[in-house]
C-alpha cells in the first residue's frame, strides 16, 4: 500500500524487513513492547501506554513479520527462531540490552524464552495480560483446532471486507495514526503469519515450559479473564508463584493498556524504582 508511512526504522532479517518503532532518549532504560497474536499495528496499539512513559525511558516496539509495517513474510515460527530474529533486528539498528520486556498476550512466550536463553540481556519482565505456557498446553485437547478453524474462517470473511468494519482502538492516536492503523489492519488482518504462529504455539509453549526458571524481577498486569481462555487467571497466579512476581489485577478486558494506561504507567515507574533502582 503506497499510503503506508512507517514511523520507525527497518532491519533486514532473513532477506526481509522487520519494522521497529523507537522513541525517547537512547541512554535511558529500554522498554521493549512485544505484541499479542493478531495485533495489526503494534506501534499504534501500545501508544496509549508508552506515551506516558517516553519521558523516562527509551521506548521500543518490535513488529514481527506479519505485524505493523514489517513484511508479510511467512518465516519460521518456532520460538527460538522468533526470539533470535527479533534480537538480530535490534542489534542491526544499533540497540543493545539490557532490556525490560513488556509482552502482551501470546508474546509472553517470546519474552519468557528470551529471559531463559539470554538472561544477561533482560533486566525485568512486565507482562501485559501475557500468556503463560500452561494456557496453551491445555489447548492440546482440541481447543487449538477450534482456534485455527476460527482464524481460517476470519480469513475468508476478511476477503469480503466485513472485518474492516469492526471498531478498533483509537485511544491516544492522531487522525493520521488512525488512518495508518486502518490501512495496516486491511493489509495485515488474519494473515498467514498469524495462522502459522497458531500452528506452532503448543510446541513453543512446551519449549518454554521446559526451558528453565525466569530469574529476573517480574511484574504481571492481569485482566478480568473474560476475553481469554478458561483458567487464565489461575495460570497467571501459578507463574507468579514460580517467579515471585507481583500481580496487579484490573477489572477490564484483555487489552488492558487501552483502559488502565494511567495506573499501569505509575506502577511501572514504581516497579522500576523499587526493583531496578531506575528512574
Amino acid at each position: 500500500m503506497d499510503q503506508l508511512t512507517p514511523n520507525g526504522v527497518f532491519a533486514d532479517i532473513l532477506g526481509h524487513k522487520i519494522h521497529v518503532f523507537r522513541a525517547g532518549d537512547a541512554n535511558k532504560p529500554k522498554l521493549v513492547f512485544l505484541s499479542g497474536s493478531g495485533t495489526a499495528a503494534p506501534s499504534y496499539d501500545f501508544k496509549i501506554l508508552y506515551s506516558k512513559l517516553a519521558d523516562r525511558y527509551r521506548i521500543i516496539v518490535i513488529e514481527k513479520f506479519g505485524y505493523g509495517y514489517s513484511d508479510l513474510f511467512e518465516g519460521p515460527t518456532d520460538i527460538d527462531h522468533v526470539v533470535n530474529y527479533q534480537r538480530e533486528a535490534m542489534n542491526s539498528i544499533g540497540e543493545s540490552g539490557p532490556y525490560i520486556l513488556l509482552p502482551h498476550s501470546m508474546s509472553g512466550l517470546e519474552a519468557m524464552r528470551w529471559c531463559q536463553l539470554y538472561p544477561d540481556e533482560i533486566t525485568a519482565l512486565i507482562g501485559i495480560d501475557m500468556a503463560t505456557p500452561k494456557t496453551y498446553l491445555a489447548w492440546a485437547g482440541g481447543e487449538l483446532d477450534k482456534r485455527i478453524a476460527s482464524i481460517k474462517k476470519m480469513q475468508k470473511i476478511k476477503k469480503t471486507g466485513l472485518l474492516d468494519l469492526i471498531p478498533r482502538n483509537k485511544r491516544g492516536l492522531t487522525k493520521e495514526e488512525i488512518k495508518q492503523q486502518t490501512l495496516l489492519w486491511k493489509r495485515n488482518g488474519m494473515n498467514g503469519c498469524i495462522l502459522n504462529e497458531a500452528y506452532a504455539v503448543i510446541g513453543n509453549a512446551k519449549a518454554v515450559e521446559n526451558g528453565g526458571k525466569i530469574t529476573c524481577p517480574v511484574l504481571l498486569f492481569v485482566s478480568d479473564g473474560k476475553q481469554v481462555s478458561s483458567g487464565w487467571i489461575e495460570d497467571e497466579k501459578a507463574f507468579a508463584k514460580q517467579t515471585d512476581a507481583e500481580m496487579v489485577f484490573f477489572n477490564c478486558g484483555h487489552y488492558i493498556h487501552y483502559f488502565e494506561s494511567e495506573k499501569m504507567s505509575e506502577k511501572i515507574n514504581d516497579f522500576c524504582r523499587a526493583f531496578l533502582h531506575l528512574c
